[in-house]
């Protein structure tokens, strides 16, 4: 080889096997066997801080251009299929997404051959659909019965996972305020170039593709009939099914003498079920000859009445009441009613709703909605719960706070995955209704082998081991979402509340779904919680870290109510960029300023100057409220403008929070000696070019960190959604590390028995680990297969341009050097 080429290939095979070595033993281990020594901080990447540190983790961010997606099969399919008759699909129902309950509330999906539609999207509508596979990639439409976060809080996320999934274009109805929704998102989500999205407001009357025809019906607030702001305006949906073509008799067709069985029979078939005469062989034939007769389309309603105000707007709508039994247009199938047990018993409502007729069947989604949602998360927590009660505790319901109205129409109660089937014949359909049972997520986690045997030796272990010093319950610390980028069905996305007392606490983060998880952990105890939260930090302004807030300011003042509390304002601490969103969806949306006081997160920075007068009056207040010695936050390597806090108690305590961030040496002075470290392990080890490019941490590195703070624990956390149940171990797991699931409570006494429990997990989830190991091996293999096609083409193209005997030497010195590697790495 010549300089260049030996420089080349040395450094390729150099990157390859030490990431190799570095992923299956640790830093330390890796260099031994590798027999080099490198500077253990440069490794890591642990190179500046402050603003510099800033500047470099955007210089590493620069991500590598995204190949074109190919184009969704079901869209070729629709580009295929012919436009001009409007006969609609042979299977089409309606199936509820979330039934209304206060932790996830009401969405609707509706299912047709040809296209796929929900109505309503709120926080963890998505979550709910990738795990119950109602198929994301499949939505044309989304519609929108209010400018509510209740009804929009999953949009941010749904219509990021649509773009990256390859979908071209989704159509948004409702509210006149939907563009302007979707303009302030932009803020955090950039522009959403590879997604075209189409909005129709409820101006635009009519809508009409290949499965239906959607007519919007405006309805506003009785005292308000002019306005159109998001709390006086609701869109209610009439769906009306197009006509299902009739089936072709073929026996029928044979009598007639028609070619059936032959090329020439398609045309003939093709006319005959759109309704057409044909001629063949000089004999006109009627389609009611050959084809059962034209099935009508069905109708259904979807009617958001959010409180008794709107009632009689409701009940004396001129198109609502056309739909009514006796008038003209098509009886209604189904009415879909997103309504509060208040109006419910409103006597108007009642009687407008008999009105109907017998043969309308009506769907109430609210939060008296008897059903469980998230499924694999209660089966998750069941089966942790069997190795350590406390730390994984059972998870709750809301109880229900309304009485039932007593209803003379036929009505059903919603149900996650209750399906109510139009085509091809009008039921109700209950099969894949989720229906939890405890008891056989117990019985399965005990038929796994060495599951038994494991918790039996963690308890006897726990048993024998001497109580922790430290027998205080606070600051008590509970993990809302673990998981990165998407909320997923076994992990959701950052959120974490410190306790800090029985009446303080705080929330870190608040992705997506926080609200929602904080009702499965607490149950009917979720109004106290909600009030004690006085200080939600957000790291930076990715979606998966900051879109469950304005649920969590909203829920809270109900449970101010709720609790006859005095209203107080939330101290929020984040990156300036998030004032700017905030700002915009209070002034086009909802008013929500009116719920916090906003500290910005670099008035926090070591040796800040603040000049604000107010800035330092919160600053003060929170010191004050929670009797701390410090809050402070520090720039990382992320994205711009991306934080890490740290808090430092009275008590003597300290906790510090990563966020997001690659190793960050500011990070590490920062958090100096603290007590806990919860640092993000996005990654596995041996996935560091992808944890540089993405700006993350692997497992190894986050360990690293905390063992260059001097950290008494270290808590592993937003784990990427492909290590679902558990992340990979590396070597440098230790009695100082542990990893954080959904739902997992501890405190600084638990310290000494998270390791504990580490063997216990392994056999839990050992099909899973060994899935992930089968996946890194094949990794490993083909980055040496890669390594060693480039030795070759190297090799091939030196020698066709002559090669002295003294490099062939040296190259064949090379290949024994890596064959050496291969079997240390092998051997190992």
């Amino acid at each position: 080889m010549n300089g260049f080429a030996q420089h080349l290939f040395f450094g390729f095979r150099h990157r390859v096997f030490s990431s190799l070595l570095i992923y299956r033993h640790g830093w330390a281990r890796s260099r031994e066997l590798l027999g080099v020594s490198w500077p253990r901080r440069t490794m890591l990447g642990v190179t500046g801080s402050g603003v510099a540190g800033e500047a470099q983790a955007r210089q590493f961010s620069s991500r590598k251009p995204k190949p074109p997606k190919d184009v969704l099969r079901h869209i070729k399919v629709r580009e295929k299929r012919q436009h001009g008759d409007l006969l609609g699909p042979g299977i089409v129902y309606v199936q509820v997404a979330a039934a209304g309950s206060r932790d996830v509330g009401a969405a609707l999906y509706v299912f047709s051959e040809f296209n796929r539609y929900l109505f309503n999207c709120g926080e963890g509508t998505q979550r709910l659909m990738q795990e119950h596979k109602l198929k994301v990639a499949r939505l044309d439409n989304i519609f929108l019965t209010r400018m509510n976060w209740a009804n929009v809080g999953g949009l941010p996320g749904m219509l990021l996972t649509l773009k990256d999934t390859g979908v071209p274009k989704c159509a948004l109805s409702g509210p006149p305020q939907v563009q302007k929704y979707l303009d302030a998102m932009k803020v955090f989500s950039g522009p959403l170039r590879e997604l075209e999205l189409a909005v129709r407001p409820f101006s635009d009357s009519e809508y009409t593709d290949d499965t239906m025809t959607v007519y919007q019906v405006p309805i506003f607030e009785n005292s308000k009939k002019a306005s159109t702001s998001a709390d006086s305006l609701v869109v209610a949906f009439i769906c009306k099914l197009h006509p299902k073509k009739g089936n072709f008799l073929v026996v029928k067709a044979k009598e007639l003498g028609l070619p059936v069985g032959t090329k020439a029979i398609v045309p003939i078939v093709a006319a005959v079920k759109a309704g057409k005469s044909v001629v063949f062989e000089g004999k006109e034939i009627l389609p009611e000859e050959v084809c059962t007769p034209m099935e009508p389309g069905s109708v259904f309603i979807v009617l958001e009445c959010p409180n008794e105000a709107f009632v009689d707007s409701i009940c004396e709508n001129e198109m609502l009441t056309r739909y009514q039994e006796g008038k003209s247009e098509n009886p209604v199938a189904l009415v879909v009613h997103i309504t509060p047990e208040s109006v419910l018993q409103n006597n108007t409502y009642k009687q407008w709703m008999e009105r109907f007729g017998p043969a309308t069947e009506h769907l109430i989604l609210n939060e008296n909605a008897p059903t469980v949602h998230n499924l694999r998360s209660h089966k998750i927590q069941t089966q942790l719960n069997l190795i350590h009660s406390e730390i994984f505790p059972p998870l709750a319901s809301c109880q229900r706070k309304e009485e039932e109205a007593v209803l003379s129409t036929r009505y059903i109660r919603g149900e996650c995955l209750l399906k109510y089937q139009f085509r091809p014949k009008l039921k109700w359909e209950r099969d894949v209704v989720v229906d939890m049972n405890c008891s056989e997520f117990v019985t399965e986690a005990m038929e796994l082998p060495d599951f038994q045997e494991q918790v039996q030796k963690c308890q006897q272990i726990l048993a024998a081991t001497p109580p922790s010093d430290n027998i205080e319950k606070y600051p008590e610390i509970v993990f809302l979402g673990t998981g990165s980028a998407v909320p997923m069905k076994i992990r959701n996305v950052s959120s974490t509340l410190v306790n800090l007392s029985s009446s303080q606490s705080m929330l870190l983060d608040c992705g997506e779904g926080t609200f929602g998880q904080l009702c499965r952990h607490y149950g009917s105890q979720v109004d106290e919680i909600l009030c004690n939260v006085s200080a939600v930090f957000i790291s930076h302004i990715h979606a998966d870290h900051h879109t469950g807030l304005f649920n969590i300011l909203l829920e809270r003042e109900k449970a101010f109510k709720s609790l006859n509390k005095p209203f107080s304002q939330i101290l929020l601490i984040g990156p300036v960029l998030l004032i700017t969103w905030l700002n915009q969806y209070n002034t086009h949306c909802q008013e929500i300023l009116r719920h916090i006081n906003i500290i910005p997160a670099n008035c926090l920075m070591e040796d800040s100057d603040i000049l604000n007068f107010k800035t330092k009056t919160l600053i003060q207040e929170l010191m004050e409220k929670y009797d701390l010695e410090k809050f402070q936050t520090c720039l990382v390597k992320h994205c711009r403008n991306a934080f890490a806090c740290n808090i430092v108690h009275k008590s003597g305590w300290k906790i510090v929070y990563s966020g997001d961030t690659m190793p960050c040496d500011a990070l590490i002075q920062m958090g100096k000696d603290c007590t806990l470290l919860i640092h993000e392990a996005t990654l596995e080890d041996g996935l560091e070019e992808e944890a540089i490019e993405k700006t993350h941490s692997t497992t190894s590195q986050a360990i690293d960190v905390g063992m260059q703070m001097n950290a008494k624990f270290i808590m592993l956390n937003h784990f990427s959604q492909r290590y679902a149940k558990i992340p990979l171990f590396s070597a440098d797991f230790n009695e100082k590390v542990g990893i954080a699931f959904d739902h997992m409570r501890i405190c600084f006494a638990d310290f000494g028995t998270i390791p504990k429990l580490i063997p216990a997990l392994k056999a839990l989830f050992a099909e899973d680990i060994e899935d992930m190991e089968e996946r890194r091996e094949k990794r490993e293999l083909r980055q040496i297969k890669e390594a060693l096609q480039m030795c070759k083409e190297l090799n091939g193209s030196q020698n066709s341009a002559g090669v002295t005997p003294s490099n062939n030497k040296r190259d064949r010195e090379e290949n024994q050097d890596m064959e050496k590697s291969k079997k240390r790495l092998k051997d190992s």
